[in-house]
């Protein structure tokens, strides 16, 4: 998890998630530990459908924020926490940008 390379493409409301081998996905596609999902939303811990539920208010709150630079800080924020170290950042028709 933490050594693996990741690209994270937005565009809009879709996040799509790019690993080392090139697959391409959403966010129902990756790895996510239940634990993780339990610390952003304890009342999900005795559910059944603990990933989806989780995985939809991802999307939802994804949704609410309103500009592409915000969701990019949000992602990154969030990826940090479970161990990912952001490089770069790079907006459509921009040169790619070290996180500051």
């Amino acid at each position: 998890m933490g050594g693996d390379l990741l690209d994270v493409v937005i565009n809009n409301n879709n996040i799509l998630f790019t690993d080392a081998s090139g697959v391409i996905t959403t966010i129902e596609g990756i790895r996510l530990s239940k634990s993780g999902i339990i610390k952003e939303n304890p009342d999900l811990e005795n559910d059944d459908d603990w990933k989806a539920k989780g995985i939809d208010r991802f999307k939802k709150y994804v949704n609410k924020i309103k500009t592409e630079n915000k969701k990019i800080e949000y992602v990154k924020d969030e990826l940090q926490k479970h161990g990912y170290q952001p490089m770069f950042k790079q907006r459509g028709g921009f040169r790619p940008t070290k996180f500051k």
